[in-house]
């Protein structure tokens, strides 16, 4: 319930910044924060007892893909402590469109909507965000979206015409209040973008002082080659470079993490504003087409589905059995979405292939056209010493990249938040909490240009999360994914109360690998 003014009162103040925690008070008035510290407060302000617990920024989820969700006021993030979600990740984003069935067929496996989204342009859609029940949103204009509102689902380089209106969607987007752009170079139409044209849209993000988010190329065998070109990019463009969920896929390549942060880290030195993020879990997230080669969906799925039932079958299956660089074993299908195939959700490829008598390739391919491309997976894709490197990297700040499923869920999308201040920070001890809350708090505001939020300061809104910092932890497994979290006291967004689930049962310690 909304309050006009309250006090947190007894709490450990871990303000975003990095800095050591301290005793005090947080006090709200009018959405915004008055004091923090030695409150003096008029002893008639109602007030909550925090002893024991934790008063922080609001978590900051910098990489979500609730674009459509969180309009409605979906919980599955505040539970978790967050108050501010920025989305159109990937290059998917729910504007502009001039087709709302093209960009349902590019985006629905990504954003999980139904038939009756999308908006003209990022005006219409941050009018809807503004009114959102829960978290704050910022929206990046995404290149597939942009590119599918002016080229549709084939992949081609544009035209001289179609660069200009592509141009001028991104200048609209972000003078419109879109806080970046964002490509996914794994995702048709958006992977056969040619250098030459990211870098025309990364100079109006830099002029627009913007962000430039990218899902590369390729985490796998390409990895560092992606990396380059990335960095390239922003240099030639003059940019602000965020590498979306930066990993090492696959057993082979994860020898190529080291190399990939040096890269990364002599960019820095060498003057190119870039950074990471990453979530903390082995595996992840994505739509099963994801595992085709990605001509495969020239044109959209019905094109797909043409391919599928004539010659290009086999060639598809073979460079699926070439490309996929996990074990099939570590391939599980969470979500369906036809009733006939509901039965096989979380298994693996490999198991659905035994069943069937198929090889695991042959069986994706069969599935995708069952499907129509409408199925995900979970990958178990990292080793737990990368992870490691990744998450206490002082570059890195920590999302969740979690997807709204008609199915299992990834883990990520109930606990992201609590599972890394309780197996990173509490018990493994890789980071302290003064650092762990800074990379999901002050570290990814001050990235994305999050305006007074972020920290606890005077003057900033109250967007604030209290949890107890030897319960909080997340109960999500892959098994059982949709499992809220605990240890969570009180969040705040602008001074209203969004959750207040007390201090909540015991914990099961959360594991990697559960």
């Amino acid at each position: 319930m909304p309050r006009e003014r309250l006090l947190l009162k007894n709490a450990l103040i871990v303000d975003g910044t990095g800095a050591p925690p301290f005793h005090g008070g947080v006090l709200v008035e009018d959405g915004r924060i008055a004091q923090v510290g030695a409150v003096d407060a008029p002893a008639d302000v109602p007030s909550v007892d925090c002893s024991g617990m934790a008063a922080a920024p609001g978590f900051i989820d910098a990489h979500s893909h609730s674009d459509l969700q969180v309009l409605e006021g979906r919980r599955e993030k505040t539970l978790q402590g967050v108050t501010s979600e920025v989305v159109g990740n990937c290059g998917f984003s729910p504007f502009p469109t001039a087709d709302a069935r093209e960009l349902h067929q590019f985006a629905n496996g990504i954003l999980c909507g139904g038939e009756h989204w999308g908006w003209s342009n990022a005006a219409e859609y941050l009018a809807a965000a503004e009114a959102a029940p829960a978290a704050n949103v910022y929206a990046m204009a995404g290149h597939g979206s942009l590119r599918v509102a002016v080229a549709g689902l084939a992949q081609r380089p544009l035209t001289a015409t179609e660069m200009d209106r592509i141009e001028g969607l991104l200048e609209d987007s972000l003078s419109a209040g879109a806080i970046g752009f964002s490509t996914g170079l794994m995702y048709a139409p958006g992977s056969c973008a040619p250098p030459e044209e990211l870098e025309r849209l990364c100079r109006i993000v830099a002029r627009q002082g913007a962000i430039y988010a990218t899902h590369m190329r390729s985490y796998s065998r390409g990895l560092l080659d992606a990396i380059r070109e990335q960095i390239d990019l922003a240099r030639a463009a003059g940019c602000r470079l965020q590498i979306s969920h930066l990993q090492a896929v696959g057993p082979e390549q994860w020898p190529l993490q080291e190399p990939a942060l040096e890269l990364i880290e002599r960019a820095l030195e060498e003057g190119v504003d870039v950074a990471f993020d990453c979530y903390p879990y082995l595996a992840g997230n994505t739509n099963l087409t994801q595992l085709l080669p990605q001509w495969a969906l020239d044109g959209g799925v019905d094109a797909m589905m043409v391919r599928l039932a004539g010659a290009e079958r086999t060639r598809i299956a073979e460079e699926s059995r070439r490309n996929v660089v996990v074990p099939w074993s570590g391939v599980i299908v969470t979500a369906f979405a036809t009733d006939a195939n509901r039965h096989l959700t979380g298994l693996s490829l490999e198991a659905i292939a035994e069943a069937r008598g198929r090889q695991p390739w042959e069986t994706l391919v069969d599935l995708v056209e069952e499907e129509r491309g409408s199925a995900t997976v979970i990958t178990f894709n990292q080793s737990p010493e990368n992870l490691r490197a990744t998450l206490t990297h002082p570059l890195s700040i920590v999302i969740s990249d979690g997807l709204f499923v008609r199915g299992k869920p990834h883990p990520r999308l109930h606990g992201t938040f609590p599972c890394f201040l309780e197996t990173v920070c509490r018990e493994k001890r890789w980071l302290t909490l003064p650092e762990a809350v800074h990379k999901i708090t002050g570290r990814p505001a001050a990235r994305f240009g999050l305006k007074e939020r972020g920290l606890l300061r005077p003057g900033y809104h109250a967007d604030v999360t209290v949890f107890e910092p030897e319960r909080i932890g997340s109960r999500a497994t892959y098994k059982s994914p949709d499992i809220p979290p605990d240890g969570l006291h009180l969040v705040l967004r602008n001074g209203v109360i969004l959750e207040s689930p007390g201090r909540g049962s015991g914990l099961r310690p959360n594991d990697f690998r559960t």
